[in-house]
């Protein structure tokens, strides 16, 4: 998936849409996305000033933005206007920063799929080392009216 693809299965925009591309999808199983990280992101101006590192939560952000196309794109629900929620991470870990020019791989696979419910297993990493893991769960609903 390019990134107009990407656009049509997540609602999220600039600033906040964090997955470029998709390399692989393996419906109800597993994705491969890629983040392009660059200076320009706006994070990057207080994060730190002279040592720019992307914030940790961001990275959990793009797998759930990951593990948010992998659920939709399972369930077949582009375009209905389902939106998916993050609901709790567990025993997050961050191994080593990411910084401009890096392109961030990230990995999700289902643990668990009941009804609305699923949790994920993700991992985001750089040139094959990995810098952040952690398990979280997300639910399937309508938006806010």
């Amino acid at each position: 998936m390019d990134v107009r693809q990407v656009l049509k299965a997540l609602p999220h925009r600039y600033p906040m849409l964090l997955v470029d591309r998709v390399e692989s999808l393996t419906k109800g199983e597993e994705i491969h996305a890629v983040k392009a990280v660059t200076f320009n992101e706006d994070f990057f101006q207080g994060h730190f000033p002279g040592a720019p590192i992307m914030p940790g939560v961001l990275q959990i952000e793009a797998l759930a933005q990951a593990a948010a196309i992998l659920g939709i794109e399972t369930l077949e629900l582009a375009g209905s206007g389902k939106l998916v929620y993050f609901m709790g991470i567990d025993g997050a870990k961050f191994r080593a920063p990411v910084t401009p020019g890096c392109l961030l791989d990230l990995k999700v696979s289902f643990l668990q799929k009941r009804s609305r419910v699923y949790k994920f297993a993700g991992k985001a990493s750089v040139d094959g080392k990995m810098t952040c893991e952690c398990e979280f769960t997300a639910m399937i609903a309508d938006p806010p009216e």
